[in-house]
């Protein structure tokens, strides 16, 4: 009976704290997350009435162009938070105020529309008459609303820190009675369990200092895997494109030689020389090939749209998916590291497109906004569920390869996807990227 009362103790515990800490990592993580899609909602709604304002100021066709581009930009952004967004406790109260956010996000977006669209020839004090009449009261109350969401989200997240804390409570007080039973039982009992508790807790905290360590090394470890692999990409593409390519052309050129004295009577082999000029044109087409695939020529020398409208041709030949490239106020060149990486990035997601997507059609969207490049590929496919508490090597590197790289740009790197509806992968990286 000690024994038995010594291991239910034991087990119970252990299992009360895990399911009190798992609730309460899930908890903060929701939390976090909502707050975060609620400022970038705040931030992006901001952002578009002082567009508004400066479309007003300054009405000539491209600047009103430019204005009206980013604000569909910055409610594309909106529209992404509002749909990501899960509240922090699963009530049915909390969605009536979300669906009260978009709507009041919609007006705000269909009244500052409606405003553009009128927006030549007016005075001074028709400007402000017309910001005070239509644009500050949509904007301040989709403001009210989004703070009256982050409090109830503070609300909710702090009843939900007293409840885990009184289960905490609760669970510490049964465990002590029970433990008090087991000292009745015997003294040996409670020391043992005691002393197993102590340790139990004691490798916790070390499995926590470990994870969070492992963490922080595999990100810099992933850093300097990528820039590796591209200065091997780089160093490999010059290698076959100085030698080996150089050495394949001379054979072309004495093969050229040999063939024509050949056909001028001094040999009858033509057709021997023929096969060995195929198989040299070929294996010149094969390093090229390969050259072109390692690192790109057309990215240093014809800049990012062109790099990445041949890897969309590749993409049709190879799985006959329909593949189009949009640009959006794109300037000539971008800085190397940051086309490298949204080549890279593009790459690699329209790699996985062709192989488990089972798409029929890609877009891929490059918009560039006042101090940031938008990269955006959207398919068709099967979608799949992102699930970012999976291990990384369940996961598979090519995503991981893709958050590090907008990440050590300082970037940010989104995934909307759900089953049959297709995948969308949204990454913004700042116009003068910072290496991380």
């Amino acid at each position: 009976m000690t024994l038995g009362l010594w291991l239910y103790t034991g087990y119970a515990f252990t299992q009360r704290i895990e399911t009190v800490q798992r609730n309460a990592t899930e908890v903060t993580s929701r939390y976090t997350r909502a707050q975060e899609l609620l400022a970038t909602v705040r931030a992006q709604v901001l952002l578009s009435s002082v567009r508004v304002r400066d479309a007003l100021l300054n009405p000539q066709p491209e600047e009103l162009a430019d204005n009206r581009q980013q604000i569909e930009a910055s409610h594309r952004i909106i529209g992404m938070a509002l749909t990501d967004y899960e509240p922090v406790i699963d009530t049915t109260g909390e969605g009536v105020p979300i669906d009260r956010l978009l709507q009041e996000v919609e007006r705000f977006h269909s009244t500052s529309m409606s405003v553009l669209a009128d927006a030549a020839g007016k005075s001074p004090a028709a400007i402000r008459d017309v910001l005070n009449r239509y644009i500050a009261p949509r904007r301040e109350a989709a403001l009210a609303i989004s703070e009256e969401i982050q409090a109830l989200n503070r609300r909710a997240f702090i009843q939900q820190q007293s409840d885990i804390a009184q289960i905490h409570r609760a669970a510490e007080r049964q465990s002590r009675q029970e433990l008090g039973m087991a000292l009745i039982v015997g003294l040996g009992t409670l020391l043992l369990t005691g002393t197993y508790a102590g340790r139990l807790e004691g490798r916790l905290r070390r499995q926590m200092d470990r994870d969070a360590r492992m963490s922080r090394e595999l990100q810099d470890t992933a850093a300097k895997i990528i820039t590796a692999q591209e200065e091997e990409r780089r160093t490999i593409a010059r290698e076959l494109h100085d030698e080996v390519g150089q050495v394949l052309t001379a054979i072309r050129v004495e093969l050229d030689v040999a063939q024509r004295a050949i056909e001028s009577g001094k040999t009858t082999v033509p057709e021997d020389l023929a096969e060995v000029q195929t198989i040299t044109d070929g294996a010149i087409r094969t390093v090229r090939n390969l050259s072109q695939l390692l690192h790109p020529a057309a990215l240093d020398d014809l800049g990012l749209p062109a790099a990445i409208d041949a890897s969309l041709r590749g993409l049709t030949r190879r799985y006959q998916i329909r593949a189009e490239l949009q640009q959006v106020n794109l300037p000539d060149r971008l800085p190397r590291e940051v086309e490298l990486a949204a080549y890279r990035i593009v790459q690699e997601a329209i790699t996985n497109i062709g192989k488990h997507s089972h798409a029929t059609h890609c877009q891929v969207r490059l918009t560039q906004l006042t101090d940031r490049l938008l990269v955006e590929i959207e398919d068709d496919g099967v979608g799949f569920i992102e699930d970012l508490n999976r291990p990384i090597a369940s996961r598979g590197l090519g995503l991981v390869s893709v958050r590090e790289r907008a990440n050590r740009l300082g970037g940010t790197f989104n995934i909307l996807s759900a089953p049959g509806k297709g995948t969308r992968v949204i990454v913004s990286l700042p116009e003068r990227g910072v290496l991380a």
